[in-house]
């Protein structure tokens, strides 16, 4: 019920232009019985002496060219009839295909376009545990099974159900007992293709499920080529591709032997069907029960009967098809769009100016049901800067994530400008927090491209103060096209640092008053992070900050340091109100120190060795002569 009440939506705006391809269908079928009842007619009644049951229209322009002698002696006019009606069949055939196909086609761009919107308003969590692969065959691979059905299969069911209640009438009009015989079959032919329905629709839901599996394989290596190459894994990768290939395969295959199976069986019972007729057919014939036109016309019009229910059985496989198609579209469509607030009413108090002012007032959050934060508490007045240090899975992402409600909280409060943070609308809330990630990720797109992401009317001075900001402006300038530099695939032709500047300009030239670096400076030098550090300093952008590290000459500088340990805040305070006191934070402080006075150590021993000898000690190679000259 859901996949047609999906198809219906998704046909809004095309109905009637299908409406009318079925009626051009229907037309298409009566022309096309037209062209066997015209040679009974001449066979039986021109040529024979059989007498003539035609409508009275019909029989009045038969007299005024003569009658059935005229017509004998000028065969050619039943010839030009059939030519004319068979070409009225051709036309409206073309109009059924044309009108069905731009139909469907239309059909199509509704459901991608409705996916896509759909999919961009999904919760963040919902993405997470997603796989790609799938989505995108759900979004391809799916809509592309129901247009087919749509613009070729669903037609064949009008043009099967016209056939035969236009036959029917005909067949029966003319001989009743033959007719009988005639239609036999027909309700076996139904019965058979209702059952392979029903087998082959679960071949079908297995096979597609293989195929997504198979395109997040596909997708999972492209888009971790580089980690896949460095480690040497192409062939682990190409043989895990290769099993959910081998699935894949199997599955199809045994889907092409059930419709192997049916289409044998349905021939059988088809040619059965025919032989019967003219075996028959031609006894009574013999008998003089039934004329030669009358036969004739029976087994041309069977043959043709018997084509549109025979494809019954595959259309009703293309439906199972096209039902599993819809039923894995609708799964994404009733997920629930991710709401603005928890109330979801819209005004003016949702959408206020943030100054920065944050508060965490016992906050507590949980991930599949695992609990992440425990009671954080800490307040941040605007323009303040915030950093945060603990173990990898302590929750720090987790707690900067909430500030542009990617997740929600699960108890307590948060508090922005004293405004509760749920209350908020999320869009407004995420367009006023810039985030810098860890692993930035960029459109393949251009540079300038890029860095407007967020504020797409941002003039070329704010992009290039941010991309200064970010210490990143020199490095583009050096680049051929400078801005409109191409980046590549995720960013593909920038090293690591480089993007992770270009991200951070992304962030710094939409000027929120929120701005969040989880971990986004690990990618670059310490020099480089030092200068980024100075320039977001020296501009004073008045900005809340949050910065995430494990570096903690990056942290020193806050105005106030948070440590947190298994989701709840273990320490606090200035970088040296935090080596006052025994912590985390002075053990990471002493370690870092240390390991930098090794370095420096070493450094120095070499420097030392490297004074005291003009000359590197020689070493022997035999492709060499006597002064170190090539021999």
């Amino acid at each position: 019920m859901r996949s047609f009440k999906l198809l219906m939506e998704s046909l809004s705006g095309s109905r009637k232009t299908y409406v009318f391809a079925i009626v051009c269908v229907g037309f298409a079928a009566v022309a096309s019985y037209a062209a066997p009842v015209i040679v009974r007619f001449a066979i039986d009644s021109v040529l024979g002496g059989e007498p003539a049951v035609l409508p009275g229209s019909i029989a009045q322009v038969i007299d005024s060219v003569g009658g059935r002698s005229a017509l004998r002696e000028s065969l050619w006019m039943i010839s030009v009839v059939i030519v004319v009606i068979t070409t009225f069949a051709g036309v409206f055939s073309f109009l059924q295909g044309r009108l069905a196909a731009v139909a469907s086609e239309n059909m199509a761009r509704n459901l991608r376009e409705r996916l896509y919107d759909h999919l961009q308003h999904l919760s963040f969590d919902y993405h997470v545990k997603a796989e790609t692969g799938d989505l995108v065959q759900r979004c391809t691979s799916d809509v592309e099974t129901v247009r087919r059905f749509m613009s070729i299969q669903f037609v064949e069911v009008g043009r099967a159900v016209f056939m035969t209640a236009v036959a029917l009438p005909i067949m029966f009009g003319m001989h009743a007992r033959l007719a009988a015989v005639a239609v036999a079959i027909i309700p076996v032919v139904f019965v058979f293709a209702f059952v392979f329905f029903r087998k082959v629709q679960t071949a079908f839901k297995a096979a597609d499920e293989a195929e997504g599996a198979l395109s997040t394989v596909l997708q999972e290596n492209l888009t971790g080529v580089r980690v896949v190459r460095a480690f040497g894994r192409q062939r682990y990768e190409a043989d895990k591709f290769d099993v959910r290939n081998q699935a894949y395969r199997d599955l199809v295959y045994r889907l092409i032997m059930l419709l192997a199976g049916y289409w044998s069986v349905s021939d059988f019972l088809s040619l059965a069907q025919i032989g019967a007729i003219v075996i028959v057919g031609s006894a009574w014939a013999v008998g003089g029960g039934v004329t030669i036109g009358i036969l004739l016309t029976f087994v041309t019009m069977e043959t043709m009967l018997l084509f549109p229910i025979r494809q019954m059985g595959r259309i009703l496989a293309d439906m199972g098809r096209t039902t599993v198609a819809l039923g894995r579209m609708a799964d994404i469509l009733e997920v629930p769009r991710e709401s603005n607030s928890t109330n979801d009413v819209a005004s003016e108090s949702l959408t206020p100016e943030i100054r920065g002012a944050i508060e965490f007032r016992n906050v507590s959050f949980s991930y599949d049901d695992r609990p992440i934060l425990r009671d954080i508490s800490f307040r941040a007045e605007p323009g303040t800067t915030i950093a945060l240090l603990g173990p990898t899975g302590s929750g720090k992402s987790s707690l900067v994530s909430l500030l542009s409600r990617l997740y929600d909280y699960d108890s307590g409060s948060i508090r922005i400008d004293g405004l509760e943070l749920k209350h908020i609308d999320r869009k407004w809330m995420r367009r006023n927090v810039g985030f810098v990630l860890q692993e930035p990720f960029l459109f393949a797109k251009t540079i300038r491209d890029n860095i407007r992401l967020g504020r797409r009317d941002a003039p070329d001075d704010d992009v290039y103060h941010a991309a200064q900001t970010a210490a990143v402006h020199d490095v583009i300038e050096r680049f051929e096209s400078g801005y409109d530099t191409a980046v590549g695939e995720r960013g593909v032709t920038l090293s690591g640092g480089q993007k992770q500047r270009v991200a951070i300009a992304r962030a710094l030239v939409m000027k929120p008053p929120i701005l969040v670096f989880d971990d986004s400076l690990s990618a670059v030098d310490t020099e480089t992070d030092a200068r980024i550090r100075r320039a977001l300093a020296i501009a004073k952008r008045e900005a809340t900050t949050f910065i995430i590290s494990h570096r903690l000459t990056t942290l020193a500088q806050a105005d106030v340091i948070y440590v947190i340990d298994d989701g709840r805040i273990v320490q606090s305070g200035t970088h040296d109100e935090l080596l006052a006191e025994e912590g985390m934070y002075r053990r990471l402080w002493e370690i870092q120190e240390a390991r930098a006075a090794e370095f420096r150590r070493e450094t120095e021993r070499e420097q030392a060795w490297s004074d005291g000898h003009d000359a590197p000690i020689p070493v022997a190679d035999n492709r060499t002569g006597p002064a170190g000259e090539a021999s």
